[in-house]
């Protein structure tokens, strides 16, 4: 089991390759559907005027993610009534949903990392490569284990606009458990299992009843 902190440099990014078991330690931060729609339209293809407080999270989120990992995640979250936030779930969330914005947003933020669960297509694979970054997956089903490894949410942003689960959480996790499915060589693990699939499905058709 190989044990990175984040920030996350290339060196390490690019010693990595798919099939690798990881424990991630340090600060990332959770973002989803409406996270990804707001970074992209907002601030890489600007087809939306910033709103609101869209500049000033855009420049925090800007530090957090240089370097760092975006988790594909709806967490539970207990004390928001008091502002004292925990994570009671932070299971992953299918990460295919992003594939429109993923790589752009690999590129534009520098991230090295992405969480999620299902892997991802063609073009995030692609920014893996040009990033360089790489794909985890995390165990799905295991919300509750996974909330035990977040020491402490140390912020949220557009809690009120997105709404708890889509909201950017930020969390300082200790050995958060992974492995890496596609990586910065232009493996993925996801498109190697569709392939053998397929030939298998093939194979089974083409059989004489």
């Amino acid at each position: 089991m190989r044990e990175i902190t984040i920030p996350i440099s290339d060196e390490v990014i690019r010693s990595l390759h798919a099939g690798d078991p990881v424990q991630l330690s340090g600060v990332m931060m959770t973002g989803r559907d409406a996270v990804h729609k707001w970074m992209s339209e907002t601030f890489i293809k600007k087809t939306r005027q910033p709103q609101g407080d869209d500049l000033q999270v855009y420049e925090e989120i800007k530090k957090i993610l240089d370097h760092g990992v975006l988790y594909h995640c709806g967490p539970v979250v207990s004390g928001l009534d008091t502002k004292e936030y925990k994570f009671v779930a932070a299971g992953p969330t299918t990460s295919i949903r992003e594939e429109p914005y993923q790589a752009d947003v690999m590129r534009h933020f520098n991230l090295k990392g992405v969480i999620g669960k299902g892997g991802m297509g063609a073009k995030t694979l692609q920014g893996c490569v040009e990033t360089p970054g790489v794909y985890f997956h995390a165990i799905g089903g295991a919300a509750a284990f996974l909330a035990q490894t977040v020491q402490k949410v140390l912020g949220v942003y557009k809690l009120e606009e997105f709404g708890v689960p889509e909201a950017m959480w930020v969390i300082e996790v200790k050995n958060f458990p992974v492995v890496v499915t596609m990586d910065a060589h232009g493996v993925s693990q996801h498109s190697t299992l569709d392939e053998r699939s397929r030939k298998v499905l093939e194979e089974l058709l083409t059989q004489p009843y």
